[in-house]
């Protein structure tokens, strides 16, 4: 059945609902609870954690379900344990692609967040102007001032050195477990294009891409970076959620029905996985949402989103291996991409509340980051 999406319909709402009621009633669906499910930890006397991983949420009939996440039980599950025998690069190896002359934060912030988190490398691939102040926040990141602005390049040599940038990065892309697209990016017509061509080429590479910042501007313009990308993950704060509810299905955002049209724009834009950050943060990948609505802090300082890109990298790198890696939990019909943003998700939360406990206020995003690992520990152990 093909049905326009138009200024949604209520023949399109119609046939959500009917879809819906059919997965959630489906083999497919109750394999995936299922699967979820066998995330949970077992218990000291041999049987599963007493809460399942999704658990349905009362919402109006209209919505569709809405499934709270166990998410501190997703966490312990694909939260990969501290062998010795594990080699440097086995924990994570991520990529921000981001930092321009006027923001330098965002690409650090994403950056060591995901080191904080547990990756072993974590690199950062920005304009020369940004590299060197990056580096001067951290020699723990590894710094590649690589990309250009239109100011800095000759309108007679931007196919050369598009195709230069291209091929520098083409020779990093495969050793990333996922890369991050969008922190500080800013919007250079010239910057943009050349991450554009970095962006098929992790496609081509299959290598996981979560978009934030800058990069939902560019893929709001074109959404054909990301259209039918199961291994992409948008991250719309509620200002980059009207844009691309706009401009992907031609309405406004409807509170009323926010499950049903965060399913519908996953579907229309076919296969992405979307966190639409909020006082909730709801996660989708078309086939039903998930929501983690574990309080954080009331302090809404600037950055806090970069910090979960980061996290949200490493947690779906490694929800992705943990699936691959273990027989029971092959199945397709579970997601990583939404494992990832379920567990990163979670910890930003726990790593904010703390931070505000302690500094009230004048809590800032380094306050947070530097909780991120204590909130992890309270999770999972590292000598579980």
């Amino acid at each position: 059945m093909s049905l326009s999406m138009g200024a949604c319909p209520h023949a399109w709402r119609h046939h959500l609902q009917h879809r819906g009621h059919m997965w959630a009633t489906s083999p497919a669906f109750r394999r995936q609870l299922f699967l979820l499910r066998s995330l949970a930890p077992t218990c000291a006397h041999g049987g599963r954690a007493s809460s399942s991983s999704l658990q349905v949420h009362a919402m109006s009939a209209a919505a569709g379900p809405v499934y709270e996440a166990d998410a501190e039980a997703v966490v312990r599950r694909i939260t990969p344990p501290l062998d010795r025998a594990r080699h440097k690069g086995q924990a994570g190896k991520i990529a921000v692609i981001g930092g321009c002359r006027e923001y330098t934060g965002a690409p650090y912030f994403a950056a060591i967040s995901a080191l904080k988190v547990g990756a072993d490398l974590s690199h950062v691939f920005c304009t020369k102007d940004a590299a060197t102040v990056i580096k001067s926040y951290s020699p723990e990141l590894i710094v590649h001032p690589i990309l250009e602005e239109s100011y800095s390049v000759k309108d007679d040599e931007r196919e050369s050195v598009s195709s230069s940038i291209l091929a520098e990065i083409a020779k990093w892309m495969e050793r990333f477990d996922c890369i991050v697209v969008g922190p500080g990016l800013g919007r250079d017509t010239f910057l943009m294009d050349c991450v554009s061509n970095i962006m098929r080429h992790a496609r081509q590479a299959n290598i996981p891409t979560v978009v934030d910042g800058d990069g939902l501007f560019l893929v709001t313009n074109n959404i054909g970076l990301v259209e039918d990308n199961p291994l992409a993950i948008l991250t719309p704060n509620v200002y980059e959620y009207k844009r691309l509810v706009q401009k992907v299905l031609n309405c406004e955002v409807n509170e009323e029905n926010a499950s049903e049209q965060l399913t519908a724009l996953c579907q229309k834009i076919g296969g992405v996985t979307i966190m639409r950050k909020g006082k909730a943060d709801l996660i989708s990948d078309g086939k039903k949402v998930t929501q983690v609505s574990t309080f954080g802090s009331p302090r809404r300082c600037g950055g806090q989103g970069d910090i979960l890109s980061g996290s949200v990298a490493v947690f779906s790198s490694w929800a992705r291996h943990f699936l691959l890696s273990n027989e029971q939990t092959t199945e397709k019909s579970v997601n990583p991409m939404v494992l990832g943003c379920i567990a990163g998700s979670l910890l930003l939360r726990k790593a904010a509340s703390l931070a505000f406990e302690k500094n009230k206020r004048s809590t800032v995003t380094t306050d947070i980051i530097e909780f991120l690992g204590q909130s992890l520990e309270d999770i999972s152990p590292a000598g579980r």
